[in-house]
């Protein structure tokens, strides 16, 4: 089977000479559809720019990136259609109300009469009350919300989350781990990133570690947590890594 995602000798360098700086060095990475995978590492990891990586946002200096078995860079449409990623910033557009934007998301992908599924991600997210509210109007949780949804407007089979709960209020974030686990039942593969161990303890199945821009370890959850909690796991494979 085609792997979800797909990473080949990705390494990323920033500026030349001196004033270099390595972000990510020969990570090599396969997840299988259908699956809940957690990328964990401490901040400066390298976790971003992967993601940056394979959502087109960022070109490896070398190596390359697939998602659903197309190449990022060579077939970035193709790529960006099966990917759905909510990133860390609060970006939004001020002038329109929440299903405008995602209306609008949708039009990105050919989508014209998408507001079935567009309710379904609002209720599910709690957005419903807010669906005429203009964005600039909305909470820092409820523009994140709105994110999430974005990510999921055109139902792409690999969602990223990029640190999705991040101050974020414990109802949204039940709320959206019950969405986010409803759809990897339906075969969508998720990709999250995150500080709450608890969450990918939780909630995935793999773990990989991260660390000074190398992938350390690849673990099944389950194994890790046979012996320990995956807060001591992460403590024990980024200190074997040092």
């Amino acid at each position: 089977m085609t792997p979800a995602v797909l990473f080949q000798g990705v390494s990323k360098t920033y500026g030349s000479g001196a004033k270099s700086f390595t972000a990510l060095t020969e990570v090599n990475l396969q997840i299988q559809q259908g699956e809940f995978f957690a990328l964990l590492g401490p901040n400066g990891a390298g976790k971003t720019t992967l993601i940056g990586i394979l959502s087109g946002l960022v070109r490896p200096t070398q190596g390359l990136a697939k998602v659903m078995g197309f190449d990022v860079q060579t077939q970035g449409s193709a790529a960006r259609r099966a990917l759905g990623v909510v990133p860390q910033e609060l970006v939004f557009d001020p002038f329109f109300t929440v299903r405008e934007t995602l209306r609008i998301q949708s039009g990105f992908f050919g989508l014209a009469r998408n507001d079935d599924w567009i309710d379904e991600c609002l209720t599910a997210l709690g957005l419903l009350d807010k669906a005429n509210a203009n964005m600039r109007a909305l909470s820092g949780g409820m523009k994140r919300r709105v994110l999430v949804a974005q990510a999921l407007v055109h139902r792409p089979p690999v969602i990223v989350l990029d640190e999705p709960t991040a101050g974020v209020d414990i109802e949204l974030r039940e709320s959206l781990w019950r969405f986010i686990q409803k759809l990897n039942t339906q075969g969508h593969t998720i990709v999250l990133t995150t500080h709450y161990l608890e969450e990918a303890e939780q909630l995935c199945s793999q773990v990989g570690f991260l660390k000074k821009g190398r992938l350390v370890s690849v673990e099944q959850t389950q194994s890790l947590l046979a012996s320990s909690s995956l807060e001591q796991a992460f403590r024990r494979i980024l200190a074997d890594a040092a």
